[in-house]
């Protein structure tokens, strides 16, 4: 009998320290620096460091709700009132959304980024995967309405978890942009989590997901299934442009299809045939471009 306790204290302890070390690698995901995003973007045949740097910009930073700074960039040459908000994915910054912003410039639009809590020079102190973004997005659309007007045309751009957090916001009642474009979101964060853990770990999900869940809830005051637009999607009323590559093994495109096929009204899916995770347009630029004038066009948003 007294084996059999001391067996399942190691077990249980084994259990909470792996969770402890997942729920460290969600919270505090390692980053890339700020060179190691800046080469990357240069490999990419769609990113100049010189037609970045020359581009008018005007820098800004807005108080978040959580006690910390939000840090972002404006550019906008053109006189019509259409704006488009870009949201980057986990590990990197606004320099990556640069890209994306290009095509809506092409296109007359005026365009702004800014850096996710814990990316780039906005604080706080943990990745939350849209939980707390989504109230920095908010933020965000408060001040670009106060700044430019409230009739502006407004659309938002997410990529990844800034898709995620492109929903999420989508979904609020406060939500108060026109359309949005999720590229490579996740449908459901535990499973995003469950998906991961045997692809990085060989791991199953119990009892690691089930601890960490709590842990999750202790440590940064949210839960798994708090972080899920797969449950949120209906409530979103505005037109949403659904992509992601059919090549994509770090989030598996049958999340997006499950979005895509929940979400009610208008919308639109675009599965890039090439291109790994978060490089639809990198790989399908032309085919890529078209969906997005396809998209405004259709649903009368130029």
């Amino acid at each position: 009998m007294k084996k059999r306790w001391i067996g399942a204290a190691l077990a249980l302890a084994s259990a909470a320290g792996a969770s402890a070390f997942f729920t460290n690698k969600v919270m505090y995901i390692k980053k890339k620096t700020e060179e190691q995003i800046l080469e990357s973007e240069q490999r990419s045949t769609h990113f100049s460091r010189e037609e970045y740097e020359e581009a008018e910009k005007e820098h800004f930073s807005v108080p978040s709700s959580f006690g910390y700074d939000i840090y972002g960039t404006i550019i906008a040459p053109h006189p019509e009132n259409k704006f488009m908000i870009f949201c980057h994915g986990v590990t990197v910054n606004s320099l990556t959304s640069f890209k994306y912003m290009k095509l809506f410039l092409n296109e007359g639009w005026n365009v702004i980024s800014y850096d996710h809590r814990r990316h780039g020079k906005s604080g706080g102190k943990t990745t939350s995967y849209g939980f707390y973004e989504k109230h920095d997005l908010k933020t965000v659309v408060e001040m670009v309405k106060a700044k430019f007007g409230e009739h502006i045309r407004l659309g938002v751009h997410g990529e990844s978890m800034g898709a995620v957090t492109t929903l999420l916001y989508a979904s609020m009642k406060e939500s108060r942009a026109d359309f949005y474009i999720a590229d490579c979101p996740f449908s459901d964060f535990k499973q995003q989590l469950v998906h991961r853990l045997k692809e990085e770990f060989k791991l199953p999900p119990f009892p690691i997901i089930p601890l960490a869940n709590f842990v999750l809830r202790w440590r940064d005051g949210y839960r798994l299934t708090d972080i899920s637009p797969l449950n949120e999607i209906e409530k979103i009323k505005e037109p949403v442009l659904f992509i992601h590559s059919a090549e994509d093994t770090y989030i598996l495109p049958q999340m997006t299809k499950e979005l895509y096929r929940k979400k009610q009204g208008e919308k639109m899916l675009f599965i890039a045939p090439h291109g790994t995770h978060a490089r639809s347009l990198v790989d399908n630029y032309e085919h890529y471009e078209e969906t997005i004038r396809s998209f405004l066009t259709k649903f009368q948003l130029q």
